[in-house]
């Protein structure tokens, strides 16, 4: 039964004798499903006026099955479709629309931009409408979104259907139909000469509908198409005033993914050329909507732009004041551009900051602010319990280094090498090391200054086992300040080697460690 079924239908499909479509289009009606299938693609393949227009009167209730075989057999309705499209009968046009979306019959292209440009019909909105969704549709192939279920190479039809979409831009003055605009956007690559052409020609009559697109439309292809412009080193001034002029968040968000954390320099080189940021007037509600990767690029666009620096600024106050992490962040680093007291007063507001790293971003630039009274902060700063904060504050009250100080000592009063010291020993952490290395070194001198230093910055106990090699030295001048630097540690050690120092050669070494001992029994008393 199979096997005669099979051969009748080739019969049927292969013979020019045109009643063979009376039979094939009652057996579309079979209660057997086999005989309905195979006399659809009987009438399919003989391309027959008769046949396509009983298959397409059927879309409205054609079943499923019956689509994935016309899609299978892709183009053999096109004829069919391009009679129903260029008719009157708004019916068959409407079918024949519905039939090229739901197909995907690219080939159909030219005919419906044809039908836009002939005479007033009643289907035209529906037309411009296919013409879209077949452009969408043919995107989505190229972008591997969608399965094509064939062998066809996208890239040869893009280039056939943008072929014919290009005409239809150039024909805008006559059908005015934005969807044929956006349908070409959709594909189009933005080094092509067209576009270009029309981009650099406000007087073109597709650019203000381009412009329009190209700052309202959410389609990813004519989104993809707007951010590309950012790669391109000769990108159209018109281009990049509509990237600038969006203020829809889900832009904005792809905008942000394209900046990333630092721009490239042809992208930088671009966003300098921008001089206006359409969300920057209501950027708090827009950064809101942003994560942290999005705020911190949303900060570098800004700063590259050529925006006025107070529109700038006040993304800056917003961020810092109510941004994520990486905005408060990368917001902190561009507050150093603005000096001023506004700025002034956000950057010390700013260092009740909960995160660690704004905080040392703001500490960094704070000496250079000229705030007045600002040394004690930051001297608060560097017993933070944070170690960014505490290297920050560190780095910023560099001129307090031990190498400066030991410098200038022998120069300062008593008092003063006191109070200074004591502010190096807290700020420069290489201060206790760089000491015991004075203690050691070979020269007498520098010996008896390290003791000095060490007891007039109370550090005598963290260089206990040094001072007290000391007491060895050869140059019993050297010993005996070392004697009595020892009183400011009651250690057992300490008290071991004084002890010690009791039977030294040097008279003055051994009243020095008589006189320490004595401090030491006096100081534990009293303890």
């Amino acid at each position: 039964m199979a096997q005669g079924l099979s051969i009748t239908l080739n019969l049927l499909t292969e013979t020019d004798n045109e009643a063979a479509d009376r039979v094939l289009i009652p057996a579309l009606d079979s209660p057997d499903a086999a005989i309905q299938e195979g006399a659809l693609i009987a009438l399919l393949k003989r391309r027959t006026t008769t046949g396509g227009k009983e298959i397409l009167e059927r879309m409205a209730r054609m079943k499923p099955e019956w689509k994935t075989i016309i899609r299978q057999h892709r183009g053999r309705l096109t004829s069919t479709l391009r009679d129903a499209v260029l008719g009157m009968d708004p019916v068959q046009c409407e079918n024949g629309c519905r039939a090229a979306a739901a197909f995907c019959d690219y080939d159909i292209v030219p005919t419906l931009l044809s039908a836009l440009d002939g005479p007033a019909r009643p289907s035209t909105e529906l037309v411009a409408q296919t013409i879209l969704e077949l452009a969408q549709a043919l995107y989505e192939e190229l972008s591997g979104t969608q399965e094509t279920g064939d062998r066809r190479d996208p890239q040869m039809i893009r280039r056939y259907v943008l072929g014919s979409l290009e005409s239809g831009v150039q024909r805008f003055a006559h059908h005015r139909r934005r969807e044929v605009v956006e349908s070409f956007l959709l594909l189009v690559a933005r080094d092509n000469a067209t576009l270009r052409q029309i981009l650099g020609n406000p007087g073109h009559a597709a650019y203000a509908t381009i412009i329009e697109l190209l700052g309202k439309s959410m389609l990813r292809g004519v989104v993809r198409l707007l951010l590309n412009f950012l790669d391109d080193p000769h990108a159209p001034i018109a281009a990049l005033d509509a990237i600038a002029g969006r203020g829809d968040a889900r832009f904005v968000h792809y905008l942000m993914r394209k900046i990333g954390r630092e721009p490239t320099t042809v992208i930088a080189n671009n966003l300098k050329k921008v001089t206006s940021i359409a969300w920057l007037s209501d950027c708090r509600r827009l950064m809101e909507q942003l994560d942290d990767a999005g705020q911190h690029a949303a900060v570098r666009f800004t700063m590259v732009s050529a925006v006025p620096r107070p529109h700038a600024f006040k993304l800056i106050e917003s961020m810092l004041l109510h941004g994520k992490p990486e905005g408060r962040r990368e917001a902190a680093r561009a507050l150093a551009e603005f000096q001023n007291a506004d700025a002034n007063i956000l950057a010390m507001r700013t260092l009740a900051d909960p995160d660690p790293q704004v905080q040392a971003n703001i500490i960094a630039q704070l000496r250079g602010r000229g705030i007045p009274g600002i040394v004690p902060s930051l001297l608060e700063m560097v017993e933070s319990s944070h170690p960014t904060v505490r290297k920050a504050a560190q780095e910023s009250l560099a001129e307090f280094s031990f190498k400066r100080y030991l410098a200038a000592f022998d120069a300062l009063d008593e008092e003063v090498r006191r109070t200074t010291g004591l502010l190096v020993k807290k700020i420069d952490d290489a201060a206790t090391t760089l000491l015991c290395e004075e203690l050691k070194s070979p020269v007498r001198t520098r010996r008896l200054r390290g003791l000095a230093i060490a007891r007039a910055i109370d550090s005598i106990a963290e260089l206990e086992s040094a001072v007290i090699a000391m007491l060895k030295d050869g140059d019993h001048l050297v010993r005996s300040e070392a004697a009595l630097a020892l009183s400011a540690t009651i250690s057992v050690e300490s008290i071991a080697a004084l002890q010690d120092a009791l039977s030294d050669t040097s008279e003055t070494v051994r009243q020095a460690a008589e006189r320490s001992l004595q401090e030491t029994v006096h100081s534990r008393k009293h303890r």
